[in-house]
């Protein structure tokens, strides 16, 4: 199977550009990258992966952010703010609460848009300049509006966003407004959304950037490499567990993918690679479910809901991608309250780590596992929070501290002090 951790790199076909190739995971058909705009597999309707005839090593990546991993993407640069190179902060406190060897926080935030769909957008922008197109389109939750909008703007491009109608957080929607993007709000959730983009792009109209789009993801991959360059950097050894939120199961697929072409490299041993745990919402679990019945894909959820609006999805694309990557590293899923996301949000914020709801998921999860025994106290573990604490400002009002009322007088402020 071509998802296998394991599986070795193959011979560029007569298809192939420069050494990159688009290649369907369910049928094998293999198709050229850049001649015509393609989502998925001409002959099964498969899900696309970019593939490479000699996947890169440690040595080929120079420079900062996304575009220091040129090596590993289908051109040297792109459309760039710039973005990557994010920190990977330390939680003394949190870690010895929660109660692991070691615990670190991948702050997807700190991108220029506030959220990790900065990363994918950088190569899906570039691709769309390379394929001549000139109207750029996304169903979302908010996020991946506000990365196409800003992009799009660098680029130079119109962009189309669809969005859920109330279910958006108006920190996301004033970014994708204010970046100048067509704004259409549908009476339905994201996958009624994605449905309506989805056959838009079919009939030509628009350029698809969502993570159905496989160069989207090549972008999101350089999250993997970053973590474990850094955290090795820190401790000479690479993390035993990645936590994760889970939506469209976009950066579990692509984080899974850039641990595989380490492994055909050389560059990664298989036993090293960080096993990829999904975190969902109890009230939009597509994925959980099918890890739990084990299941090679997931059954969608015509009716979610869950105050992470960034992880509202009922029917993730990149299951079938993403699946693989969890049992094959040894990795699990998990659904969590909004309660217990609110309470994780609130433990980063005491740390000084700020995120929006869906974000303190991965935190969330992470302390469900240890109480359930399925996560050790002498692991390493990595958790990735992917947007800003800004991106939902609402969210982040209701989870913090009331303001307190105070007469105009320094003695009523100091007497509220002495209380």
């Amino acid at each position: 199977m071509s998802l296998e951790l394991t599986a070795p790199a193959q011979d560029a076909p007569a298809v192939a550009d420069d050494g990159v190739w688009l290649e369907c995971i369910e049928c094998g058909e293999q198709f050229a990258p850049f001649e015509d705009i393609r989502y998925t597999c001409d002959d099964c309707d498969g899900l696309l992966e970019v593939r490479y005839d000699e996947p890169a090593t440690w040595d080929d990546f120079e420079g900062r952010g996304v575009w220091r991993y040129n090596a590993a993407l289908p051109f040297e640069a792109g459309v760039s703010l710039p973005e990557g190179d994010t920190p990977l902060h330390e939680v003394p406190r949190l870690e010895a609460d929660v109660g692991v060897e070691t615990l670190r926080i991948k702050h997807e935030g700190m991108n220029p848009t506030g959220s990790f769909k900065d990363r994918g957008m950088t190569v899906g922008v570039r691709v769309a300049k390379e394929l001549g197109v000139d109207r750029l389109a996304c169903a979302s939750t908010g996020n991946t509006s506000a990365a196409l909008a800003a992009y799009g703007a660098r680029g130079g491009m119109e962009t189309l966003v669809l969005l859920p109608a109330g279910n958006v957080a108006a920190g996301k929607i004033a970014q994708a407004s204010l970046h100048d993007a067509r704004i259409l709000e549908v009476d339905g959730n994201f996958d009624s959304c994605l449905d309506i983009v989805q056959e838009l792009a079919d009939m030509g109209e628009v350029y698809l950037l969502n993570s159905l789009n496989p160069f989207r993801l090549e972008g999101q991959k350089t999250i993997g490499l970053e973590i474990l360059e850094a955290f090795f950097d820190d401790y000479d050894t690479y993390p035993d567990r990645i936590v994760l939120p889970v939506g469209n199961a976009g950066n579990t697929s692509a984080l899974y993918k850039a641990f595989r072409e380490l492994v055909q490299s050389g560059s990664l041993d298989a036993e090293d690679v960080p096993k990829l745990t999904g975190v969902q919402a109890e009230g939009a679990a597509p994925m959980v479910e099918a890890v739990e019945n084990g299941w090679d894909d997931t059954r969608r959820w015509d009716e979610v809901e869950t105050k992470a609006t960034a992880i509202r999805i009922g029917n993730p694309v990149n299951a079938p991608k993403a699946l693989p990557g969890i049992r094959e590293t040894g990795g699990t899923a998990v659904a969590v309250s909004d309660e217990e996301i609110t309470d994780a949000q609130r433990d980063l914020a005491a740390e000084g780590v700020g995120v929006e709801p869906a974000s303190a998921a991965s935190v969330a999860g992470l302390r469900k596992l240890r109480r359930e025994g399925v996560v050790g106290d002498d692991e390493r573990v990595v958790c990735l929070t992917t947007g800003h604490l800004l991106k939902d400002p609402d969210a982040a009002f209701e989870a913090g501290d009331d303001p307190e009322p105070v007469a105009n007088d320094i003695d009523a402020v100091l007497d509220l002090l002495s209380e």
